[in-house]
């Protein structure tokens, strides 16, 4: 059986750095020349800081602080371009991995920490505006993607989309990956977004393994002609590329809340770390393969475009402590941070207070009363 031809990537930098756009690229370079070197040392600076951040909460995981970590390292060009890519109105729905998203936004990374050490089932408000219209982190592989549908839904119905002003149109941002892409969840989204004409974007992280699953068994064909099925614009870019995703994603985002229906996007990029802290990922992958995308470090990658620019070697400097201090910062609130009150367990299982829940709790208290100390 003869395979579809690969799409081709959007890529702006190479892998070296050098500013080197490839034909895909064209239609986007009127926004990435509209940067400002601000904003260009803003997308490193955020990448930087969250590597930095990602690697304490692994280290906090492994010390017993957490009980989950699901590191983002090498995802990050990815995400810090598209989140930049949103406009302050615009809704954004994360999986589980988006970490530097969240915090683009204003979500304290303490929020992330107490739901992966169990304190919280949330971890931020996400109507309170500090967090920037962040709704939760989603653990049910691709739910987000209904809920991020079922948003732009209502902006369609509310009339908030479609009116030709760019300054208060709002739009929706899902983001998911390879693995939950195979979900059914993400195909009834779709289907709806396109009956709808949402205005919403289909942000799917291709990493290249959902667990230990590699993408060519999920899919005989490239994953951005799912997108295409259902009558979407889908486009395909270089995920290590940070200006790539964040002209591709403005783009998309602006043409979704104008009213001209959903958009999909592809970002190849890469798992670097493990899925989560509970997978060994030297169990179904090699050196070689890990070693290949190493040199196409996102930040590696930014950081030699500043350079080749004139950035001053200051910037790295002080960049490179403000990581340390967010994630030292990090790591100094989660050491402080308490462990779960005992009759929290109970609390919001039902809407009043039941009986059942009243002999549940003190068959606990006496269950650790039956140790010795009286507590366990």
């Amino acid at each position: 059986m003869t395979q579809p031809e690969e799409p081709e990537l959007v890529r702006i930098l190479a892998a070296d750095g050098s500013l080197a756009p490839n034909p895909a690229a064209e239609p986007y370079l009127d926004l990435v020349n509209g940067l400002a070197d601000s904003d260009l040392e803003m997308l490193y600076r955020d990448m930087v800081v969250i590597r930095a951040i990602d690697r304490q909460a692994t280290n906090l995981q492994r010390q017993g602080q957490l009980a989950l970590w699901p590191p983002s390292l090498g995802q990050e060009a990815a995400q810090v371009g598209s989140a930049r890519a949103a406009r302050p109105q615009d809704h954004l729905f994360p999986s589980y991995r988006e970490h530097v998203v969240t915090r683009i936004r204003g979500v304290d990374p303490i929020g992330i920490i107490k739901l992966m050490r169990g304190l919280s089932h949330g971890g931020w408000d996400p109507t309170d505006p500090a967090n920037g219209n962040t709704h939760i982190y989603t653990l049910v592989l691709g739910a987000q993607t209904l809920h991020a549908t079922g948003y732009g839904m209502g902006l369609v119905f509310d009339g908030r989309c479609g009116t030709g002003d760019l300054d208060r149109d709002e739009a929706v941002i899902v983001y998911y990956g390879d693995g939950a892409s195979s979900q059914g969840d993400v195909h009834e989204a779709m289907v709806f977004a396109a009956s709808y004409r949402t205005p919403e974007v289909f942000f799917l992280q291709n990493n290249h393994w959902a667990i230990s699953v590699p993408v060519a068994t999920q899919s005989r064909t490239p994953l951005v002609r799912r997108g295409e099925g259902y009558g979407m614009p889908s486009i395909r870019i270089d995920g290590n590329d940070v200006l790539a995703s964040y002209a591709v994603t403005r783009r998309a985002l602006d043409e979704a809340r104008s009213g001209e229906g959903p958009r999909a996007i592809e970002a190849m990029t890469y798992r670097v770390g493990a899925h989560t802290t509970s997978d060994d990922p030297t169990k179904y992958r090699t050196s070689e393969e890990e070693q290949s995308w190493a040199q196409r470090d996102p930040i590696v990658r930014m950081r030699a475009f500043l350079e080749n620019r004139g950035a001053p070697f200051t910037l790295f400097d002080e960049v490179d402590a403000e990581a340390a201090a967010a994630a030292d910062d990090l790591r100094v609130r989660t050491n402080e941070l308490g462990g779960l009150e005992r009759d929290s367990m109970f609390a919001h299982v039902y809407s009043d207070p039941h009986p059942l829940m009243d002999e549940q709790r003190r068959w606990l208290a006496d269950y650790e009363a039956s140790f010795e100390g009286g507590t366990r």
